[in-house]
């Protein structure tokens, strides 16, 4: 499934072991889901992890919500039976975490015939083969691991994020380059509303798709950021009438507020509006699981 164009505004990861999580998320209006079977998931809870997924994947209906796997590394002993396990159920991704280079996707793709794959970049290897890594014909979407990533380069915590700026944009250019989704890492600090609203404004205004989220009250607040605002689709509008009307009339230029409209601007419009109302025609869920 070709997941382009489809509102990836919060990506939610939850532990793909809690069956209570598995429910209560299709109460919350996240965009996507990451069902976790790595991080999220102690060693001896792995191989029940995977039988409740794959299960709950069967069975459960996620409404509009983007399902997305992540799988264990295959240099683990649970990798390769994560992959084959999901590859028979309907998710539409899988995600495989700290992707080094495009032999790590190969090596997945041969375990999964049809089902889409993303990459976590989430280590200095995989930022720096960013390009290749996405040029992969059978990656579909990247997620950016912030908290792997800044451990290993050794950061200190920014709330500007200035020391992972590169990575991110590294990742963001390599994703536009072949078309891919491209989600921003997660924000630790759940109870900052402040604090999350400003990473996800710079996620949105350096161009990612969406934010990963760790926790329900987080989410609102991606939602939110990550949507055209209402401003935003009164300027695109007014972007296509003058554009529009400009080609009606014979004039050589289109202006609104005094700056040039031109063809790039009216394709960004369409984009803008088409976006909004993908989101507008999400069906509601019934709040009060946030926090």
């Amino acid at each position: 499934m070709d997941l382009r164009g489809r509102p990836l505004r919060s990506v939610l990861y939850i532990p793909g072991s809690r069956e209570r999580a598995c429910e209560k998320v299709k109460r919350l209006p996240a965009d996507g889901i990451i069902f976790d079977l790595e991080d999220a998931v102690a060693a001896e809870e792995k191989v029940n992890a995977r039988a409740l997924l794959t299960r709950v994947l069967t069975t459960g209906d996620f409404a509009h919500r983007v399902k997305i796997a992540r799988i264990n590394g295959l240099d683990t002993q649970w990798g390769r039976d994560d992959a084959m396990a999901l590859a028979q159920v309907p998710v539409d991704a899988i995600l495989i975490p700290k992707v080094n280079s495009p032999a790590d996707v190969s090596a997945v793709a041969e375990l999964v015939p049809n089902t889409p794959l993303w990459a976590m970049m989430e280590s200095p290897l995989g930022i720096l083969n960013a390009a290749a890594i996405a040029a992969h014909p059978r990656l579909t979407g990247m997620v950016l691991g912030t908290n792997d990533l800044a451990k290993d380069v050794g950061t200190r915590f920014r709330a500007d994020r200035e020391p992972l700026l590169f990575s991110l944009q590294a990742c963001l250019l390599a994703a536009r380059a072949y078309g891919l989704i491209c989600l921003d890492g997660v924000f630790n600090a759940f109870k900052n509303d402040a604090g999350l609203r400003v990473e996800c404004e710079q996620g949105r205004d350096m161009g990612f798709d969406g934010k990963t989220v760790i926790h329900p009250r987080q989410i609102g607040i991606a939602n939110t950021a990550f949507a055209p605002s209402e401003a935003e689709i009164d300027l695109a509008r007014r972007h296509i009438e003058a554009f529009n009307e400009a080609e009606r009339s014979g004039k050589g230029v289109a202006v609104v507020d005094g700056k040039i409209v031109e063809n790039l601007h009216v394709l960004m419009a369409l984009q803008m509006l088409a976006k909004a109302e993908a989101i507008e025609n999400i069906k509601p869920v019934v709040a009060g699981d946030e926090e």
